[in-house]
C-alpha cells in the first residue's frame, strides 16, 4: 500500500472529549459488516464498476490515440467540462506540473500545454477564445450524459470560432468528445453535436457517476496529456481495492476506518466540517476533487458534513487560527509527504543576516517536513481531532491510491449515514429550473405567487 493512515490523534484516549472513544469506533466500524460484504459481493458480480476500473487495460490504448491524434500540431489542449467531468481530471494533471508556478510539466515542449475551462464566465470563455491561435489548439470535451448546459455552450462556443477563422473543415481535428454511448430513449446532446460534425468520441463507462469517473478515460485523457503513468495510477488504485478483498473485519482497512471516525465524530461530537489539508502543490486540485466528492455524495436528506479544502504550508496563515481555537466542528485529515531534505539549502550567513539561525544549512523541504508534524501535534494538543495519511512518495501510485481511498470512504460513510452516495437529487432540481429559466416559463416564487422568468435582454437599438 503506498500510504498509511493514522487516526490515534482523533480518538478520546489522545485529545479528550472532542475525541471519539474507541467503544464508539468499534461501534461504527461493526455497523460496516454488511456494507463491506455487499461491495465484494459487487466486485465478484461486476455490479459497481467503479471496483473494476483499476484492473482495466483495454480502454488505455484507446484514449492514448485519441490524445495522439488530437496533440498532432497541437501547441495548446483544452478540456472542457465541468465538476466530476474535469476535477478528477485535474487532480492527475497537476501531479504532472499542470498549473504549478516554475513547473510546467510540458516536457521542454515536447508535449502541448495544458488547459482546464471548467466554469462557465461569458466573460472569461470570450476571451479565452479570442486568444486562442485556434490552428494549434486541441479541444477535448467532457460530458457525461452529454447535455451538461454549461459544457455544450463551451464547446458550441469553440466551435463556432472554428468555423469564424475559416477552419471548418478542420473541426473533425480539432475536436475530441468524451459521452456516454448511445442508449435508447436517451438524449445525448454531445454525442448528437459531434456525430453531425463528425468529431471522434470516446465512450465513457455509463455505470460510473462523474465524480467517481477520475480513473477511467475521464482521467486518463488528462493524465495522458502530462505524460503520466496510467498504468501505475491503476495499479495504486489496485492496491486498495485488495486491500477490500483481504480485510478480514473493517478495522483491517483504511476506508472504513476513516468513514467510521468521520461520521462518529459527526454524530456524537458536533463534528460538521472535514478539511482535507495535504501539504504539496501537487495535491491542491487533489483537496477541490474530494470536496465535490464528500459533499455531493453524502449531503443529502439532513445528513453530511461540509467539505473544506486546505493546501499546508500556506493556508496554516489563514485558516489554521480556525482550527486550533474556534467552534470545536472540524476534522481535519492531514496529508505528509517525506519531502525533508528536498528542495534549496538556506546557507547559513543569510539565515544569520535574517535573524533565522534555526534555518540555517536547512532546506526548504526541511522546514515543511517540520510543519506537518508541528501542526498535527499542535491540533492534538488543543484537543482537536486530526488524522494524517503519510505518503513516502506522491507520485502515481501514492495518487490512485489516495483517491480510490477516498471513493471507498465515500461509499461507506453514505452507508453509515443512509444515504445513496452515487445520486445528487438536489443538484438535478437545478438543472431542471435553469432549463425552464431560459425557455422562458413563469416560476413560483417563494411566497407562491408566479414569476415570470427573466427574458433574454435585447440588444440596444440604436433610432
Amino acid at each position: 500500500m503506498p500510504l498509511s493512515q493514522s487516526v490515534q490523534g482523533c480518538l478520546e484516549a489522545t485529545i479528550g472529549s472532542l475525541g471519539l472513544s474507541q467503544a464508539s469506533l468499534d461501534h461504527y466500524l461493526a455497523k460496516l459488516v454488511p456494507r463491506i460484504a455487499s461491495l465484494r459481493q459487487a466486485y465478484a458480480q461486476g455490479t459497481l464498476p467503479l471496483l473494476r476500473v483499476p484492473e482495466r487495460r483495454d480502454d488505455i490504448a484507446p484514449a492514448r490515440t485519441a490524445l495522439d491524434r488530437l496533440s498532432q500540431g497541437a501547441a495548446t489542449l483544452l478540456f472542457f467540462g465541468t465538476g466530476g467531468s474535469s476535477l478528477g481530471g485535474q487532480t492527475l494533471a497537476q501531479l504532472g506540473g499542470w498549473d504549478i508556478p516554475g513547473d510546467n510539466g510540458d516536457g521542454a515542449g515536447t508535449r502541448p500545454r495544458t488547459r482546464f475551462y471548467d466554469n462557465l464566465d461569458a466573460r472569461t470563455l470570450a476571451r479565452a477564445l479570442a486568444s486562442l491561435d485556434l490552428t494549434t489548439t486541441g479541444f477535448v470535451v467532457i460530458s457525461k450524459s452529454g447535455n451538461t448546459p454549461e459544457t455544450l455552450v463551451q464547446t458550441i462556443a469553440a466551435i463556432e470560432a472554428v468555423r469564424g477563422a475559416g477552419l471548418a473543415d478542420k473541426i473533425p481535428d480539432l475536436f475530441l468528445g468524451l459521452t456516454e454511448p448511445p442508449a435508447p430513449g436517451k438524449t445525448n446532446g454531445l454525442r448528437d453535436l459531434c456525430e453531425a460534425l463528425h468529431i471522434p468520441t470516446l465512450p465513457q463507462d455509463p455505470g460510473i457517476g462523474g465524480r467517481y469517473s477520475g480513473l477511467t478515460n475521464v482521467g486518463l485523457l488528462p493524465a495522458l496529456a502530462r505524460g503520466l503513468d496510467v498504468e501505475a495510477l491503476r495499479e495504486g488504485a489496485y492496491s486498495v481495492i485488495a486491500a477490500l478483498l483481504e480485510a478480514r473485519e473493517p478495522a483491517d482497512l483504511s476506508p472504513a476506518i476513516g468513514a467510521a471516525i468521520a461520521i462518529g465524530l459527526a454524530k456524537e461530537r458536533g463534528v460538521r466540517a472535514t478539511v482535507m489539508l495535504p501539504y504539496s502543490d501537487r495535491l491542491s486540485r487533489f483537496a477541490a476533487w474530494y470536496v465535490q466528492l464528500w459533499g455531493e455524495s453524502l449531503g443529502k436528506h439532513g445528513e453530511g458534513t461540509t467539505p473544506v479544502a486546505a493546501l499546508g504550508p500556506v493556508d496554516q496563515h489563514s485558516q489554521l487560527q480556525l482550527y486550533l481555537d474556534g467552534a470545536p466542528q472540524h476534522l481535519i485529515t492531514v496529508i505528509r509527504e517525506d519531502c525533508a531534505g528536498s528542495g534549496p539549502r538556506i546557507p547559513p550567513d543569510l539565515a544569520k543576516l535574517a535573524s533565522a539561525d534555526y534555518l540555517a544549512a536547512r532546506t526548504a523541504g526541511d522546514l515543511v517536513a517540520a510543519q506537518q508534524q508541528a501542526i498535527p501535534k499542535a491540533l492534538i494538543d488543543a484537543g482537536r481531532p486530526v488524522r494524517s495519511i503519510d505518503v513516502e512518495r506522491l507520485d502515481e501510485r501514492a495518487l490512485g491510491a489516495l483517491m480510490m481511498h477516498f471513493m471507498l470512504e465515500t461509499i461507506l460513510a453514505g452507508h453509515l449515514l443512509g444515504v445513496d452516495p452515487f445520486d445528487q437529487p438536489a443538484v438535478e432540481s437545478g438543472k431542471v429550473l435553469t432549463r425552464r429559466y431560459l425557455a422562458g416559463e413563469a416560476l413560483e416564487g417563494r411566497d407562491g405567487h408566479p414569476r415570470a422568468a427573466a427574458k433574454p435582454r435585447q440588444p440596444h437599438r440604436r433610432g
